[in-house]
């Protein structure tokens, strides 16, 4: 399980989240909202890379984190980046060969990640996220300024690892999901929107989102 419980951030007199709670257990979740909104955030403080305010945070044992900034080694070829965070993650080398497949980052091993295009770095990233077959996955716009080929071998490892993990995923891409997820939580100002399960009401989530947002604007709460 993977969640907040009433979860509050500040920044001085800006509030980020204001008594947020939300929770997610096995399967493709995403997080979507305007820009600012807090999804970032959120995403922060379950990564324990920024302190709450108040509130509870619920995380296994182990997270793999990608934000919307490729963190690589930018002097390392690929595979001396896989060498390194491999050996931190304790990775065993035939999940490391099938992440490599996976992701078809064959052809660019012997590159420096310095030399890599955009595209390529996200992959490479979501590769060392998934090194150390973390129990939840946590996902920034790991679509942003990508080509489309990219976005489908992104989004199928995304969903494959998802079968028997949490993966929660802050996107504006909502389509490339849209046959794929579990859960949609809208966030507006800080705070949930709306919480959406494709079980209860399967949609497109993009629709979903719009309704919701319309529906916040208009200060009737719940769009869904």
């Amino acid at each position: 399980m993977l969640g907040v419980t009433d979860l509050t951030k500040t920044y001085g007199d800006a509030t980020a989240l204001d008594e947020v709670s939300v929770s997610w257990d096995e399967g493709l979740h995403c997080l979507a909202g305007p820009n600012g909104s807090g999804k970032t955030t959120l995403l922060r403080v379950l990564a324990g890379l920024t302190r709450a305010d108040s509130g509870g945070v619920t995380v296994p044992d182990s997270l793999g984190v990608a934000f919307q900034t490729p963190n690589v080694y930018p002097d390392l070829t690929v595979a001396e980046n896989l060498d390194v965070f491999g050996a931190l993650a304790d990775a065993d080398d035939d999940w490391r060969a099938s992440l490599v497949d996976q992701l078809r980052l064959g052809p660019v091993v012997g590159r420096t990640a310095s030399d890599l295009s955009g595209g390529f770095r996200k992959k490479l990233d979501l590769a060392l996220a998934l090194l150390k077959r973390p129990d939840a996955l946590l996902l920034d716009e790991p679509l942003a300024d990508l080509d489309p080929a990219t976005r489908r071998r992104l989004v199928a490892t995304a969903v494959r690892y998802s079968d028997d993990h949490p993966v929660v995923a802050s996107t504006h891409h909502l389509d490339a999901f849209s046959e794929d997820y579990a859960t949609l939580t809208v966030v507006v100002d800080g705070r949930v929107a709306g919480a959406w399960d494709r079980s209860d009401a399967p949609a497109s989530p993009a629709a979903v989102y719009e309704r919701t947002l319309a529906a916040s604007e208009a200060g009737r709460g719940n769009g869904f």
